[in-house]
């Protein structure tokens, strides 16, 4: 199979071929590793093969799943891949090698998925770029000087670039909707509770963090949280189960829907012109297809949302003072970036009280923005405050910058996402604007809790009223 017939075609189309007998799982692994082989240098998305654990997965035979035979790519966090190193994205974690697939993993094989390799992610994830110390920066196939975004910033740059046709992420204030939005990709982060997080941890993150991926099209979204959606055994809760498939839902008109816009973000900080322009032209959209689309948006208090945040430093101490030494690590300045360092240490000072007002804060807020949708369907934003920045932005090894203060510079480019992550509910990056100078730039829309039917409906019409797939970033396999 040529590059180019592969790259034709989404993960859906992709297994339709292999049904129809067209093309072997075999074949598309080869055209798959070909277009990595041929655009990946010059973007660093692909950090780790994973090709023997492929071999070996189409010699035992793959089993009928939805995605059968499709190639794959994982993130290298949040993610166990038997007998493969999981290095999340850090110098102290290199050679750490997982004994066990973790239950989503189990659930991408069950698909069918035939995972070639391990993408690049910002150390620990703590970043919105993707430039950590240990496999150098991930670029962006659209411009090689602006960032992918991140953390889930080597998935996209791979998706984006035609690689593979999705690819595995995780968002934990918006690590699948911030690369989505950079490299022109469609990035639903689901309802908390709605992924298995299993078998080691139960609530991750204090319920910030969901997995998921980025994909091309919505249906190919849809179609994989259908297979890996539901909870798994001793989940300490999980969200209520869909009455249909998500996949049946992306394909089902929306009706009309009370959409709530706005374009300021909560915190302050500047939005850059070509961000507001993608969502007056989203609203626009919205109202021409028949929806009621109103300027509102929820009254949220910042700060309520740095103190949330909180929680990103109490698990950086945690995994540094409690964790590493159960696996003999030692977290040290030649092994960490100073960002990490330094949220580790802010870590350290919180007190039990400190982490009591992170959970106040995370239940508080998802109380306001409950109420909020029970006046509308939907909340259409910016998904950044600017298109994608240059490579070295935000850089994680500034010693200068504390803890605190770190989280508030990433917040600078991502004020709009960290939102959804507090309350749970599903949230959105959708790929409709393009700068005047042919950057990506996603909008966000969000939803209340547990109805990701509803987003999916809207992506669905949404992506038929102006598609987006045709668009082909200037690196791109063919």
């Amino acid at each position: 199979m040529k590059i180019s017939e592969y790259t034709a075609f989404d993960a859906l189309g992709l297994a339709e071929l292999v049904r129809r007998r067209e093309v072997t799982p075999s074949e598309l692994m080869d055209a798959a590793s070909a277009a990595i082989e041929q655009v990946n240098p010059a973007l660093n998305a692909v950090i780790s093969s994973l090709r023997d654990d492929a071999e070996q997965a189409l010699r035992a035979g793959l089993p009928e799943g939805p995605f059968t035979g499709v190639p794959y790519l994982v993130k290298d966090l949040g993610l166990l891949v038997a007998g493969t190193p999981t290095g999340m994205g850090s110098r102290l974690f290199q050679g750490l090698v997982s004994p066990i697939d973790d239950e989503l993993m189990a659930r991408f094989r069950r698909a069918g998925l035939v995972s070639l390799g391990k993408t690049n992610t910002p150390e620990l994830g703590l970043n919105v770029v993707t430039e950590p110390a240990v496999h150098g920066p991930t670029r962006n196939p659209w411009r090689r000087d602006r960032t992918p975004g991140g953390s889930s910033g080597g998935a996209a740059a791979a998706v984006a670039a035609r690689m593979v046709p999705m690819a595995h992420g995780n968002d934990v204030a918006g690590s699948i909707r911030i690369p989505a939005s950079c490299c022109g990709l469609f990035g639903l982060k689901p309802t908390r509770g709605r992924i298995p997080t299993g078998p080691i941890e139960g609530e991750v993150l204090m319920g910030f963090a969901t997995d998921h991926a980025l994909t091309r099209s919505v249906r190919d979204s849809a179609a994989l949280l259908d297979a890996i959606a539901g909870p798994d055994a001793g989940a300490p809760y999980f969200a209520p189960p869909a009455s249909r498939s998500f996949l049946e839902e992306a394909r089902t008109p929306p009706g009309r829907l009370r959409i709530a816009f706005t374009d300021a973000a909560w915190s302050g900080v500047a939005v850059h012109d070509e961000c507001k322009l993608a969502v007056r032209r989203a609203a626009s959209l919205c109202e021409a297809l028949g929806h009621e689309v109103v300027q509102a948006r929820p009254e949220i208090e910042w700060e309520r949302v740095r103190i949330a945040f909180r929680m990103l430093l109490s698990y950086a101490a945690h995994l540094f003072d409690r964790v590493c030494p159960t696996v003999g690590l030692a977290p040290g300045r030649d092994t960490l970036e100073a960002a990490t360092l330094a949220m580790a240490e802010a870590g350290r000072r919180m007190s039990a009280v400190d982490v009591h007002d992170v959970l106040m804060a995370r239940d508080q807020i998802a109380r306001q923005l409950g109420q909020f949708f029970t006046r509308f369907d939907a909340l259409l934003t910016p998904a950044l405050a600017a298109p994608p920045i240059a490579l070295g932005t935000l850089n994680g090894n500034d010693p200068t910058i504390g803890g605190e203060a770190w989280l508030d510079r990433i917040f600078e480019f991502a004020p709009f996402t960290p939102l959804f992550n507090v309350n749970g509910s599903p949230a959105m990056s959708v790929p409709l604007h393009m700068t005047a100078d042919g950057m990506p730039v996603g909008v966000q829309f969000a939803g209340r809790y547990a109805d990701d039917a509803t987003l999916l409906r809207l992506a669905g019409q949404l992506e038929q009223a102006a598609p987006w797939d045709r668009r082909r970033p200037a690196i791109c396999a063919e």
